[in-house]
Parts: C-alpha cells; sequence; structure tokens
C-alpha cells in the first residue's frame, strides 16, 4: 500500500499547557486507524490539525506527500453532533460540501443521492432533521461527509451520542460503506471495542501531554461481523490496550474530581 499521510514530531501548545508531543503517525491508503486514550490527552487535538482546523506548534503533517496548513477538500470530518440545519431536508444537508465549492448540479445530486442509498437513507432524502433518529441524523453527517469525495475521513467519537445498541449497529454499517470505497480513515473514540472492531491499527495515546504510547495492529480478518466481539483474539486485543490506558484514566478521573 502507498503511504498517504506523514506526522512527524507534531507538537500542540495552548498557552503553557502542552496538549501534544512528538506524534509521529504513517498512515497507508485506505487504512483505517483508530485513536484511542484518556480524557484531555489530545486526541482531538490531534485529529483537528489534521483537519487543518487547527495550527500544530511543531512538526509537519504531509497529505500524499503535500504539506497540511489549512482545511482542504481532501478531508471530511465527521463530528461528535450530527450539526444538521434543521431547516434543511436530509439532501440539502448532504449537499452542503458541494454547494460550497460551487459545483452543485445535477451530476453532484445524483451521486448524493447514491451516497444516501450507501448510508441506509434511501426514500429520505426529503425528510427534514426533527423527523429522524439520532442514528439517522449521523447518517446524513457521513454522507455529507462523503458528498465532497475526500481522501481522508476523519471521525470524532461520531457514535458518542448514540445508545448502545444503535451505537452497535452504526459500527457495523461503517465498515460496510468503508468496504466499498476503502477510505483512509483516522478514527477517535474512548470506546477500546469500537476501536478494535474497527482499526486496522490503534494509536494509544498516553495522558497529556499527549503521546503515542503504542500502535496495535489488529489481525482479526475482514470482513468483520459483530460476533467477533465474544472470541477470545477481540477480547485479548480490549484487554491490552486497557492494561496500556487504565493507569492514565484513573488518573485523569481523579484531576476531573478535584
Amino acid at each position: 500500500m502507498a503511504r498517504k499521510l506523514d506526522i512527524s514530531s507534531l507538537g500542540k501548545r495552548f498557552g503553557a499547557l502542552e496538549a501534544l508531543c512528538g506524534i509521529d503517525v504513517e498512515v497507508e491508503r485506505g487504512e483505517f486507524i483508530c485513536v484511542v486514550g484518556p480524557s484531555g490527552c489530545g486526541k482531538t487535538t490531534l485529529l483537528r490539525i489534521v483537519a487543518g482546523l487547527e495550527p500544530a506548534t511543531s512538526g509537519t503533517i504531509l497529505l500524499d506527500g503535500k504539506r497540511v496548513d489549512g482545511p482542504g477538500r481532501n478531508r471530511g470530518f465527521v463530528f461528535q453532533n450530527d450539526s444538521l440545519l434543521p431547516w434543511r431536508t436530509v439532501l440539502a444537508n448532504a449537499l452542503i460540501g458541494p454547494e460550497v465549492a460551487g459545483r452543485v448540479g445535477a451530476k453532484e445530486r445524483q451521486r448524493t443521492l447514491e451516497l444516501l442509498n450507501l448510508v441506509g437513507l434511501g426514500g429520505f432524502e426529503h425528510y427534514y432533521p426533527r423527523q429522524l433518529s439520532g442514528g439517522m441524523r449521523q447518517r446524513v453527517n457521513l454522507a455529507r461527509a462523503l458528498a465532497i469525495d475526500p481522501d481522508v475521513l476523519l471521525m470524532d467519537e461520531p457514535f458518542a451520542a448514540l445508545d448502545a445498541q444503535t451505537r452497535e449497529i452504526m459500527q457495523s454499517e461503517l465498515l460496510r460503506i468503508w468496504e466499498q470505497g476503502r477510505k483512509t480513515v483516522l478514527f477517535v473514540t474512548h470506546q477500546i471495542d469500537e476501536a478494535v472492531f474497527l482499526a486496522d491499527r490503534v494509536l494509544v495515546l498516553a495522558r497529556r501531554p499527549g503521546r503515542l504510547q503504542e500502535t496495535v495492529r489488529i489481525k482479526l480478518p475482514r470482513p468483520r461481523q459483530l460476533d467477533v466481539k465474544r472470541k477470545p483474539e477481540f477480547v485479548d486485543y480490549v484487554d491490552h490496550i486497557w492494561r496500556l490506558i487504565e493507569h492514565d484514566v484513573r488518573a485523569s478521573v481523579i484531576d476531573e474530581r478535584q
């Protein structure tokens, strides 16, 4: 596989606070990478820097060999909250990216309708966000990110607000969609089992300043079904990652209580 993303010696400070320190990651084209770690370790900050929404203090990010220094259509961002515009239909919300780029013709509308079918929303294009469940709204969010046809899909805990059952289904659906086009994905989550189920590799960040503690390669065969979560090798991966971050998680919880 060809290298898609190069993150080298990445650091980020917010005044006196050091959020990230010396992050080095190479991501291959079509890889599904998950990022886990305790609260406050800089997971979302890392994603925002890759998206070009936040400048790095030090280090570089290269996408296809070109330096990332701002937002671009080659990256699609799926936020934790769906952030849909309530006065726009499902189709109109999904078309926001092409619309901003000034390219909303018949071809873009047809492709977006195909994406809505892909994410399981065929027939809902004229509905409004208030008429949809939380899981359906996140499907619109995903279709909206895919509508710009990004090279890299950045996902910041997109299923965190969903109930446990819907979250499981959305994980499975995301893998189904990913298998269709094999976009390069960088996915932030607090849920270790979610990371193991989705990822080719899991990046485990240590407590602030966030730094790469270990990269865990997930060797579970694809395509993956939800029943893989009951297999001993899956549980072994989850246990291993939990042991890596347990001390930091406990420390971050104590800090939040003080």
